[in-house]
């Protein structure tokens, strides 16, 4: 028994030491946050080596006590050896006992099935014997909670027959993450206290760089351990093993098979963003995660800290997961890997619904319609301020972003745009709200030359001149509501600039609403046939005159010229659709 509790010391020895040259169960000093250096930084930390097995419950699809028999009895717990057994506290002195019932065919299948509640990074399995070793014995993981099982290890002294491998295999870099099959820990004796022991990582080339290998890292996880007991060692062939059973194994001799330790030592799998694990509300085990992690294996960043990708932390670096910078504008992040990649693998997180007036992957300038309060910082909640361009004077509603100038029409000055520029006056049209400030009267600019002896005898104003009826109407090309804006003089005419406010006729595709020339030669505008005055408006009725030197419209002293009064509106659209029916009548 001494011989024994030996070699279990010497395994567990053998176990921690390999975890500590590996690298991937490297215990730490604890100081007060293990995942944090001295200094506050990050650091890879893991929870402590535990036998992950101790106290949990087993289901074994064979236990003895039911009916009970001479050795065995279930309803008496003093000989009782249910599967809890498996994983009580034993002492030397205290070894309690599973045992599965008797069997009296083999090859008859027991199996032992452990959950561990959660992904652990198992470093070995150790079953320690009440009877003999079974002769053929496999060990199985599941990764998803017993959903689906690989092999772990086979242990028989006929490997190729019973699980069709070979009895000495080697592993390499390709094939980690197979099962391999041996015939050691086969054997019949000791007849009581046979240990079987697996180490996941031994022979396996790259478990020197653990860190660096995710093969590995798969490997080595584990939710559930199965261990399935195949063929037993007949009592009745202790003499010649190899004759009944190497030829069909349905030998009649009872048999059982008894565990009285079951252990998978192991770390809580937290991939090196936790020190321990805890109970969930729900009493489920969950890493207890550092570095901004989340999730019940650390396996993921937590919200808003996607400016990397997640990655498991190693020896060299702690992999933090960082938070996105985005000014304090936003509260959600996304990752990019191209944006990472082209940062030189710095950062990738993109600011999702900026707030505050922001925009951009940062949140670190200001969105169309505001501009930089560079008075505030970045991140001040009022560091955007609205443009506020004025909805008349200026050309749109987008200003420069840095020093808020809205862009503004001819004529129009002011951050906002808000008030004529030198030089101009105020109109009452919203396309040209300013208009140059007229240097001298219309009349003046004609000499003495130029202006009729008799602007009574030249004007002749016909009586009635100034009524509007569908003769008239008829008699014009074009029928318009203008109002004058400015006017300059081009040799002897003055070009007056106009914005055409409503067209009531015209026989001229080109007269369209807006801004157009109204041409009036001096003569007639000295002697005030028409007369007109800047910022007013003005019905004007004309004959059209192709001329490629005065684009626009003509006016003349036989033009009608008169003060725009609102209540012609009525009147004029009802000859306008009179002459749609055709009641014009030809000059």
């Amino acid at each position: 028994m001494e011989v024994l509790q030996l070699l279990r010391l010497l395994l567990t020895t053998a176990m921690l030491g390999l975890s500590q040259t590996v690298n991937p169960f490297v215990a730490q000093q604890t100081p007060p946050d293990p995942c944090y250096d001295e200094s506050g930084a990050p650091r890879r930390c893991i929870p402590e080596f535990v036998n992950a097995a101790f106290g949990k419950e087993v289901q074994a699809s064979s236990t003895c006590g039911k009916p009970p028999t001479r050795h065995c009895n279930a309803s008496d717990p003093r000989r009782a050896h249910p599967p809890t057994y498996l994983t009580d506290l034993n002492t030397a002195s205290n070894m309690t006992c599973w045992r599965s019932e008797t069997l009296h065919h083999s090859p008859q299948n027991v199996t032992l099935t452990l959950s561990l509640g959660k992904k652990f990074e198992v470093v070995y399995v150790s079953l320690q014997f009440c009877s003999p070793r079974p002769e053929s014995t496999a060990i199985l993981k599941s990764m998803d909670y017993g959903k689906t099982w690989v092999p772990y290890q086979y242990y028989s002294s006929q490997c190729r027959k019973i699980y069709g491998k070979p009895s000495k295999a080697t592993v390499t870099k390709q094939n980690e993450q197979e099962a391999l099959c041996t015939d050691g820990l086969t054997d019949l004796y000791p007849l009581t206290g046979g240990l079987i022991a697996f180490s996941t990582l031994d022979g396996r080339p790259s478990a020197q760089d653990f860190d660096s290998s995710p093969v590995l890292q798969d490997w080595v996880t584990a939710t559930d351990i199965r261990v399935v007991f195949s063929r037993p060692h007949l009592l009745r062939d202790l003499g010649s093993r190899d004759t009944g059973e190497e030829e069909g194994g349905t030998g009649s001799t009872p048999y059982y098979y008894a565990v009285g330790e079951l252990q998978v030592g192991g770390r809580c799998k937290c991939n090196g963003h936790a020190a321990r694990c805890v109970k969930d509300k729900e009493q489920k085990l969950v890493c207890d995660c550092k570095h901004n992690t989340e999730g019940p294996e650390c396996d993921r960043c937590k919200p808003f800290h996607y400016d990397r990708p997640w990655q498991r932390a190693s020896a060299r670096e702690a992999n933090e997961c960082l938070a996105c910078n985005c000014n304090l504008h936003a509260r959600r992040c996304r990752f990019n890997m191209e944006l990472f990649k082209l940062s030189g693998r710095k950062s990738g997180g993109v600011c999702l619904n900026c707030r505050h007036n922001t925009a951009g992957r940062h949140c670190h300038y200001c969105k169309e319609g505001f501009y930089r309060d560079l008075s505030k910082a970045i991140t001040d909640r009022k560091a955007c301020k609205a443009c506020d361009c004025h909805p008349v004077g200026a050309a749109g509603k987008t200003c420069n972003q840095t020093t808020g100038q809205c862009p503004c029409k001819d004529g129009v000055t002011g951050l906002t745009c808000n008030r004529c520029a030198k030089g101009y006056q105020q109109s009452r049209s919203p396309v040209a709200p300013c208009i140059k400030i007229p240097a001298i009267n219309p009349t003046s600019l004609v000499t003495s030359t130029e202006a009729p002896a008799d602007c009574d005898s030249y004007c002749k104003p016909a009586k009635g001149n100034y009524k509007i009826n569908m003769k008239k109407y008829c008699k014009k090309d074009y029928v318009v509501q203008v109002n004058i804006l400015e006017m300059e003089t081009v040799a002897n005419w003055a070009k007056f600039t106009i914005n055409i406010l409503s067209v009531y006729k015209c026989r001229d595709e080109r007269v369209k609403r807006g801004d157009n020339f109204l041409w009036i030669h001096l003569k007639d505008l000295s002697c005030k046939c028409p007369k007109i005055q800047i910022s007013k408006k003005y019905l004007v009725m004309g004959v059209s005159e192709n001329s490629t030197d005065r684009p626009g419209l003509m006016a003349d002293k036989n033009s009608l010229v008169i003060q725009w009064r609102d209540a012609w509106t009525r009147r004029l659209r009802k000859l306008q659709r009179r002459e749609k029916k055709g009641k014009c009548v030809k000059p």
